[in-house]
């Protein structure tokens, strides 16, 4: 009979060694009586239980559900989830640099990292990957093949594709290398000298490669204004956002606090360096309802400080802090340990996991119990909920069925044939679009093709339909129902007129990806960006910037009272 697997009871041992010394320095009864229970629970299924047990697998169960009434961000991490870390955390890991897809029988590079080990060796999106080290990769899965792919950098791995342009195979050694993914895809330029910066995370390089973004743009012309675009960026490490802030701020500017339980457990954060940006140059910043963490606590800072412009939606509202922990045996524990607040004192954390609700979910904080608070300047800012943009837009979406087309593979097996024949074709990254005959060709290319969508009204009225058949009512309802179903056109071929434009969009990014890569694409968007537009001309515009950023007419009161 299987009683503990490999390593399982000296780690059950050094976890009970570890409630003996708690519970002599803290006297906590409680933890100790439950770490005992938890440890003779666990021996009794794995000694007792009617099948055999796993109990690596128990033991993580254990771990994930102790977990599960706290909140999202604290977890587990077991040691063959470590690498993910890493990549998480420092942006790079060890690896041929590019992402890949599934397309019928095989796995195709489909996004070689420029520079990369894969890019030099001339690998494009598209090429097939048929053998790694001389084993046939037909039928293997993403995660097959990038198990394969990945290794210690200096180590070679050996690829046999099939080149999308020619159909020809070839074996290529690639020399596996330490794989940084950028923080920061692109650089550049509005008119009149406005700089635009695309910041993705904040992984270990992030405050660098900000750096440098700068400096380069500042070697290219003078900068008249800055837009710092944080959409959809989820953060990453804390210190990297206080070094950015650095770029923009005084030095000794203190832009971060976080706060644990006990009351010893406070940190305060300052700017270390002197400012690459003069405070003369007026900043906007662009936030989404995925601007998250980190990218918050750069957004509130330059907020609070009266440093930037705030454009967009409100972000998602994580005030929270999570350090990593070692429990054993190379596995590891992410917690939250604390929360951050803001210069002006505010935390902007969204969902309060201290109680939950008898569902189990937890409380979003309503904005009736949120709290005012004061910017440098007196302007009024609030807690809770997240950052709210100075300058309040509607969002862009791109439609659902052109993303689906997109995760089926469609929008990319499209532009392998459209690569084949316009390979050669130089494009202008900004101004690229395909034909209307191009739009045409994918039509037909999608002629016969399933595509598993159904319309948000389709899902309505079906569902209307079962409601009334439950209800008794469908005989009344039938023909409401069925003249409705008439005129409801959300066919395949219906809705790639209905959602062209945003269809031709997405081919138009896979395209240009192609030329030139990710920078390439945020290029391509920002053409047509009016989000960023609109916070390049609110920089333009020095009244309307400085009339956003003044203080209120009750400020000095306010200022007299502290």
């Amino acid at each position: 009979m299987k009683r503990f697997a490999k390593h399982t009871l000296p780690a059950v041992m050094a976890v009970a060694a570890l409630g003996a010394l708690c519970f002599g320095t803290r006297n906590d009864f409680g933890l100790g009586r439950n770490m005992e229970i938890l440890i003779n629970m666990m021996r009794e299924l794995a000694v007792y239980y009617v099948d055999e047990v796993d109990t690596d697998a128990l033991a993580k169960g254990a771990a994930e559900g102790m977990m599960r009434s706290l909140d999202p961000y604290t977890e587990f991490l077991p040691e063959d989830e470590m690498a993910n870390i890493e990549l998480l955390t420092t942006g790079k890991y060890g690896g041929v640099g590019s992402l890949i897809r599934k397309r019928g029988d095989y796995v195709v590079f489909a996004q070689p990292y420029k520079g990369s080990p894969a890019d030099r060796a001339g690998i494009i999106i598209g090429d097939k990957i048929v053998a790694i080290d001389g084993e046939d990769a037909r039928g293997f899965d993403t995660e097959d093949v990038s198990k394969r792919l990945k290794g210690d950098p200096g180590s070679n791995v050996k690829v046999t594709v099939e080149r999308l342009i020619g159909g020809g195979r070839e074996t290529l050694t690639l020399r596996r290398e330490r794989i940084s993914i950028p923080s920061i895809p692109y650089a550049g330029w509005f008119e009149d000298g406005i700089a635009y910066i695309r910041h993705d995370d904040f992984t270990e390089d992030s405050y660098r490669e900000m750096r440098a973004a700068i400096e380069r743009l500042q070697a290219e012309g003078p900068i008249r204004g800055i837009v710092l675009d944080y959409r959809n960026n989820g953060g990453g490490i804390m210190q990297e956002a206080v070094r950015v802030l650095s770029l923009f701020l005084p030095k000794g500017t203190e832009v971060l606090t976080t706060r644990g339980r006990t009351a010893p457990n406070v940190s305060r954060y300052r700017t270390e360096l002197e400012p690459l940006v003069a405070d003369t140059v007026p900043m906007a910043v662009l936030i989404n309802g995925n601007t998250a963490s980190s990218s918050e606590i750069v957004a509130g800072a330059l907020q609070d400080l009266d440093r930037a412009v705030v454009v967009g939606q409100r972000s998602f509202g994580k005030g929270l802090v999570q350090s990593i922990r070692p429990v054993g045996y190379n596995s590891m524990v992410k917690l939250t340990t604390a929360k951050y607040y803001t210069p002006s004192g505010r935390c902007v954390q969204a969902v309060d996991y201290s109680g939950h609700l008898a569902d189990g979910t937890a409380r979003a904080v309503p904005d009736s119990l949120t709290h005012e608070f004061r910017t440098a300047a007196g302007r009024i800012v609030r807690d809770g909920g997240g950052i709210t943009p100075d300058v309040k837009t509607d969002p862009e979406y791109i439609c659902r069925f052109a993303m689906t087309l997109y995760a089926l593979g469609h929008i990319d097996d499209f532009g392998d044939e459209y690569f084949r024949e316009h390979h050669a074709d130089s494009i202008d990254l900004r101004t690229f679009s395909i034909t209307d005959a191009d739009y045409e060709r994918f039509r037909e290319f999608m002629a016969g093709r399933e595509v598993p969508y159904e319309s948000d009204t389709r899902r309505a009225l079906n569902a209307l339909r079962r409601s009334a058949e439950a209800d008794l009512f469908d005989e009344d309802l039938r023909p409401a129902i069925e003249s409705i179903e008439a005129g409801l056109h959300d066919d395949l071929d219906a809705n790639l007129e209905t959602y062209r434009d945003e269809i031709v969009r997405t081919i138009n990014n896979d395209i240009v990806l192609r030329h030139g890569y990710a920078r390439g694409v945020a290029e391509h968007n920002l053409a047509d960006d009016k989000e960023a537009a609109r916070a390049a001309g609110l920089l333009r515009d020095r009244a309307a910037y400085d009339a956003l950023l003044a203080p209120p007419a009750d400020a000095a009161a306010v200022a007299a009272e502290k």
